[in-house]
Formats: structure tokens, sequence, C-alpha cells
């Protein structure tokens, strides 16, 4: 049975000269907008997850709550490890959730969480129809073979700009 892997961007946050430091950064209004906006979307299609796997910083929390609830309220696990997690950080990360569950949801930071949903689009041959960057809000999902993330395929694309 493939799994699925959810893929999204914290929202639009303040400045780093509003907030503290930059764990502290809360979403801007624009970021809740769009963050609703993505969860109805996921709504439309379908998506839910078992694990959430979240940065622990304030604005991909936040940008989880506005989805928890449309994704069917996945257990969340936010390891300091995904403060900034690179690419390869997040696929094994994926991996570890993937042996227990078959839906999982990454909610991170650019530019580990864009390179990691660039690198499945490549893979499943939509690089060239792939948004350049990878903006904030912006989800993807992939139906995958396995925990290897091999035979990707991607089914949800959500990019708040367009």
């Amino acid at each position: 049975m493939d799994k699925l892997l959810i893929l999204m961007r914290h929202a639009k946050a303040v400045d780093r000269l509003e907030a503290e430091d930059d764990f502290q950064r809360g979403l801007t209004q624009r970021g809740r907008e769009d963050s609703a906006t993505a969860a109805e979307a996921m709504v439309e299609a379908g998506l839910k997850a078992e694990i959430a796997l979240v940065s622990p910083a304030w604005r991909t929390r936040q940008t989880f709550d506005h989805i928890r609830e449309a994704l069917g309220n996945p257990q969340v696990d936010d390891p300091m490890a995904l403060y900034h997690a690179s690419t390869e950080m997040l696929q094994r990360a994926v991996a570890g959730a993937f042996e227990r569950a078959d839906r999982v949801v990454v909610v991170g930071h650019n530019p580990g969480i864009g390179g990691f949903a660039h690198a499945l689009a490549a893979s499943a041959g939509e690089g060239r129809s792939f948004a350049i960057g990878y903006p904030t809000a912006t989800a993807t999902a992939f139906s995958v073979a396995g925990a290897d993330l091999s035979g990707p395929r991607m089914i949800f694309a959500h990019n708040p700009k367009d």
C-alpha cells in the first residue's frame, strides 16, 4: 500500500526585527489567512494524516494549528531537530514516521522543506511544472511506494501565490 506524505512550509511570519528571536516569530494576518486557505484546500482534496512532524518554532506551530483539524488531528512530534532541518534530516524523520504510520505531514522551514518538495517533484517527473521556490504556506502531497520515498507521485499542490 502506498504511503502519503504532505509537506508544508510555515505561513508568512513577522519580520525578524519584530520578534524577540527567530524561534519566537509568529504569523502575520496574511499568514493566518494563507494557513486557513491551505486547510480548506486540504479538506477539498481529502488529505488526512496520522502523524505530524512539526518544527517547534512558533510560526510552524501556528501554521499547523490552522491545518490540524483539516488533516484529522494527527499525533504531533515536534523535536528540536526539525527547527531549520535540512532536506536530508527531514527525509530521515519521515522514514522514521513511516515506520509508525502510513500518512505523515511535515510543517517546516525553507530551504529544507522546499528542497524536499522539489526533490520529490523532480523524482515524480513534475519538476518543470513545479513552482520556483517554495513560498510561505505552500503545501504539496505525494503518494510514495514506501518509507524509502520511492516511486513518488504528486497528488496535491497548493501555492497561495497562485
